[in-house]
């Protein structure tokens, strides 16, 4: 298709909108490791989750030999009322950058969370609503996850329980204000509300908290109430499956212009928004029938993949989660009070993992003044105020886009922006004012977390 033809955005039609999700690890000749109990060392049954997961979530969990698995009715019209969400082309950014490149994104801020996490929350809670359960609770970092939660219980008429990290409940006081409207109840963590954040507490008085802390609360508390279960909104297998609508989406939209992306970008914490965002495009390359180059970007100071080590290791700092494999600072680590509270979380997904040592995706890790000089940049010539998350996303493709420039290549680069950045003015505040610092962990300060790993052979 000529590119006159390719409109700003690219939006699906209803009938275009994915009618099932797509698990990656059905094409992965080598699958992610399981999950382990820590108490035999011995991979986690389908009951042993099912006193911490919903009972459907936990089939999903274990599920690799589905490529497709139907998303229900119910949670298809849920979709409806903010998907599909847009593909964009950056004209405007590609103008200003002077670049050869063409860059295009997937917008998933278009839903009061702000932000793609809705996605899987709505899977969850429906889940949780069917088998009956009175409510759920859950950890959030930036309050993206609590929000998207929130909205989705709410919905249902489910109860929620939303453990926020401490120095985000601080610095985001109004996303906790949108999950309070939504009917959710929201503590700091850690807390002394729970055994685990009262030991942690103990231990370290002053701590900013980490999403870690706050799975341990969280868990505990669900383990501790009748008709509860506790859910995730990133790192399991299952989030990412939820997630892969927006791959989905992305692909069919590129598709029905011509449109193949050489570089595909995404920010990376616990690898939601990564995963779902890449897995089509990796099941393809996993096939053979196509060839991407795929990036991960993470804080400089939360950097597991750059620099963390491929091991067993708690899910959580309270140690109360099972053991996964992955690419870990080690589970007691504090990151610092960085404002990309979403990416704060010592280790990454299993399926991307895996997918990262294989040598089948790339990882950067890239300073925050670096990241929100990006962000406003981005903002100012495409109207999008982006969030602290996405904005990691923006820097890399923005410099990939200068190399092209550079060397002359035509290159296409997709990235996912996965949400908004309304909430985080403290954040643009603190840099506009020169205020904002970078702070990137010591090799003595990692190493003292990885001593503490847990002896799986």
């Amino acid at each position: 298709m000529s590119e006159e033809k390719i409109p700003y955005k690219i939006y699906l039609e209803e009938s275009e909108m994915p009618k099932q999700w797509y698990n990656v690890r059905a094409d992965m000749k080598k699958k992610p490791a399981p999950l382990i109990n820590p108490a035999t060392l011995k991979p986690m049954t389908a009951e042993e989750l099912g006193a911490v997961f919903c009972e459907e979530l936990v089939k999903q969990e274990l599920n690799e030999t589905d490529r497709f698995i139907d998303i229900p009715q119910e949670i298809q019209d849920f979709y409806k009322m903010y998907r599909p969400s847009p593909l964009v082309r950056a004209y405007c950014l590609e103008k200003k950058l002077g670049t050869p490149a063409k860059i295009y994104y997937k917008f998933e801020g278009n839903n009061t969370s702000g932000s793609h996490k809705l996605n899987s929350a709505i899977a969850q809670a429906y889940y949780a609503k069917k088998q009956g359960l009175r409510g759920v609770t859950t950890e959030t970092g930036a309050g993206q996850w609590g929000t998207a939660l929130s909205m989705a219980c709410s919905y249902l008429g489910l109860d929620c329980q939303v453990y926020m990290v401490k120095c985000s409940y601080e610095q985001k006081p109004f996303r906790r204000e949108v999950m309070r409207t939504y009917g959710a109840n929201v503590t700091p963590s850690p807390s002394a509300t729970t055994e685990v954040g009262r030991k942690i507490l103990a231990e370290f008085p002053d701590t900013n908290g980490s999403l870690g802390c706050a799975i341990s609360e969280a868990v505990e508390k669900a383990t501790t109430q009748d008709g509860y279960r506790y859910v995730l909104g990133s790192v399991l297998s299952q989030v990412l499956l939820h997630q892969s609508v927006i791959g989905i989406e992305s692909k069919t939209a590129m598709d029905k212009y011509g449109i193949k992306p050489d570089i595909i970008i995404g920010c990376a914490g616990g690898g939601s928004n990564l995963g779902g965002l890449i897995s089509p495009f990796m099941g393809e390359m996993l096939r053979g029938e196509n060839n991407y180059r795929f990036i991960a970007v993470e804080p400089a100071s939360c950097p597991s993949l750059t620099r963390g080590v491929y091991a067993y290791d708690f899910c959580d700092t309270g140690k109360v989660c099972p053991l996964q494999k992955m690419y870990t600072l080690g589970s007691g680590f504090m990151p610092s009070a960085n404002h990309a509270g979403g990416l704060r979380y010592h280790g990454m997904s299993a399926i991307l993992s895996e997918l990262y040592d294989q040598g089948l995706m790339e990882a950067v890790s890239v300073e925050q003044t670096e990241v929100f000089k990006a962000a406003e940049q981005f903002a100012r010539v495409e109207g999008i105020l982006p969030a602290p998350e996405s904005s990691h996303a923006i820097k890399v493709a923005i410099d990939e886009a200068l190399k092209c420039k550079e060397t002359g290549e035509e290159k296409t680069i997709f990235f996912g922006l996965t949400g908004t950045g309304y909430f985080d003015m403290y954040a643009y505040g603190a840099y506009n004012d020169g205020k904002m610092s970078d702070y990137i962990p010591t090799d003595e300060e990692l190493q003292k977390s990885f001593n503490t790993l847990p002896e799986v052979k």
